[in-house]
């Protein structure tokens, strides 16, 4: 009889802790939670690290002159006749959907709203403070359970109604570390812990009612980051007892690099993703960063730069195109705009931008769209009823490379240059504040409009002989004097954030001067977070 051959011993599980001072939470921060999250990083971790280095690698090739391009190695994949897996049903109608921030009586608003689908977001309209994540965990778990309320300082009630939009999670980026908890002693991916914390909690009551669970995938820059995510959630379904491919997601395409790689994104995921979404904001954030070593890639002021322009068009266009060949829903933009009370012209015109952007994309051929606020979802509904855009192929659509890196007409204006200072050191000093999403000037901004104009100011300020319409020089001594004076812009009470006005600016000085654009305002700023 043969000696039996010894079996190796099992990993030991992750070493899962709390950073110093970080509040714990007995109902949301329960050892099997951790755990999970804890074996999701261990696994999953060093790649992530990997494709960040990747992301970092190609990034310096475009510095150096290097334009992004369609991948010659995935041609096959571009070419190839292949769909993406069935849509469930409780996907089939997203004609609008709403976003905000995963805070008790945002959740409950949005999801009576009358939206479709309600995206919880743990990114760009959070502010990542320790209680804003693990609140927002519990409130989701509530969500969830159905018996979410909450009760107002004035003592108004708020409660779910009958038949609530679709939940949708979008947790944070791969590019964010989450540093109140330690995995081994390293700092937790963001990705895996948001993601991790409402998988474990929530997976199976939203499976046994055929609701998801249902993610929306932020900030991809390659199939490969896709391809990591279809890992990802196939380990989780297994570790969880769910049905291979039940959890389902949608990918925001929001950064330049992924624009050229749609195709690619569906067919990673492809037995889970329903759709792509024209993440426009980031999007032109990234187009921006991507390309900030062109001085012939300087785009105009925000205000120029509207989904009408020629790389917008086909960007929005391309998506459509791409969807609907492989089955999936092509989701539209979002509509930042907030009703204006007390201006009844003001509101009008505002609102009639709502409904000329929502035409626009039913008649292009998007199957859905995205609004900041309730007010909005009437109008967008009326433009999207009745409207079946998966059987709208598109195949007019011929966008190659010249198309998506195409440069649009326009000046940069001393009010637009000013409105970008302003707006970022006011959206700045909210989020430092714990605020994630924050009315300015009639528009709900969040980090992703935030990061528009920091990327612009830092652009403008680095490359020479630029100009405003007016003939002024854009350099430094423009940017010191307009600074200097972004304080007594400023209400002097009663902003968001008020108290750290003077921090945000000071901040905001820093990265401009800075030789280098930091790819994200959220990653120093998270160190200045309880």
């Amino acid at each position: 009889m043969s000696a039996a051959v010894p079996r190796p011993a099992p990993p030991a599980a992750a070493t899962v802790t709390l950073a110093p001072g970080a509040r714990a939470d007995e109902r949301v921060l329960v050892p099997a939670a951790l755990a999970f999250v804890g074996d999701l990083h261990r696994r999953f971790d060093a790649t992530r690290r990997d494709l960040l280095t990747a992301r970092a690698a190609r990034q310096a090739r475009f510095d150096a002159g290097e334009r992004p391009d369609f991948l010659a190695e995935t041609a096959a994949i571009r070419a190839g006749d292949w769909r993406v897996a069935p849509i469930p049903a409780a996907l089939h109608d997203r004609r609008v959907e709403i976003t905000g921030p995963v805070d008790r009586k945002m959740i409950i608003n949005a999801l009576n709203s009358g939206a479709k689908v309600f995206m919880a977001d743990f990114e760009d309209s959070t502010s990542p403070t320790w209680d804003n994540l693990v609140d927002g965990q519990a409130n989701l778990i509530d969500a969830v359970a159905g018996s979410i309320d909450y009760t107002s300082p004035e003592g108004r009630q708020y409660a779910l109604k009958p038949e609530p939009a679709v939940l949708v999670v979008r947790p944070r980026g791969w590019h964010l570390a989450e540093k109140h908890v330690l995995v081994d002693g390293r700092e937790v991916a963001a990705s895996l812990f948001d993601f991790g914390l409402f998988a474990f909690h929530n997976a199976g009551a939203l499976h046994a009612r055929d609701r998801g669970p249902y993610l929306y995938l932020p900030k991809l820059e390659s199939h490969r980051e896709a391809a990591l995510w279809d890992e990802v959630l196939a380990h989780a379904e297994a570790a969880l007892g769910l049905p291979a491919g039940t959890i389902k997601v949608t990918v925001l395409i929001e950064t330049l690099p992924a624009a050229f790689e749609m195709d690619e994104i569906l067919h990673a995921l492809k037995s889970r993703i329903v759709g792509l979404n024209c993440g426009r904001w980031d999007y032109i954030f990234s187009r921006i960063k991507t390309l900030r070593a062109h001085r012939d890639h300087v785009l105009p002021e925000r205000g120029q730069v509207g989904m009408g322009v020629p790389f917008l068009k086909a960007y929005s266009e391309l998506l459509i195109r791409t969807c609907h060949r492989r089955g999936a829903f092509a989701m539209g933009g979002m509509a930042a705009q907030i009703p204006i009370s007390g201006d009844a012209q003001a509101n009008e015109a505002a609102l009639a931008r709502v409904r000329a952007d929502k035409q626009r994309e039913a008649r292009a051929g998007h199957d859905g769209t995205w609004v900041a606020h309730p007010g909005l979802i009437p109008i967008a509904l009326a433009e999207f009823d009745a409207v079946n855009q998966l059987d709208k192929p598109r195949l007019d659509v011929d966008v190659g490379r010249d198309e998506l890196l195409a440069v649009p007409e326009g000046t940069i204006t001393r009010a637009g240059f000013s409105n970008n200072i302003d707006v970022c050191v006011r959206y700045l000093a909210a989020w430092l504040d714990g605020l994630g999403c924050v009315p300015i000037h009639h528009l709900m901004e969040d980090a992703a409009t935030a990061e528009i104009a920091r990327a612009q100011l830092w652009q403008w300020l680095h490359h020479e002989d630029l100009q405003l319409d007016d003939g002024t020089p854009i350099d430094f001594a423009l940017f010191d004097a307009v600074l200097a004076g972004c304080a007594g812009r400023l209400p002097a009470a009663g902003l968001p954030g008020q108290a750290r006005i003077a921090e945000a600016i000071g901040l905001l000085d820093e990265w401009t001067r800075a030789d280098e654009l930091a790819e994200f305002l959220t990653v120093p700023a998270y160190a200045r977070l309880p």
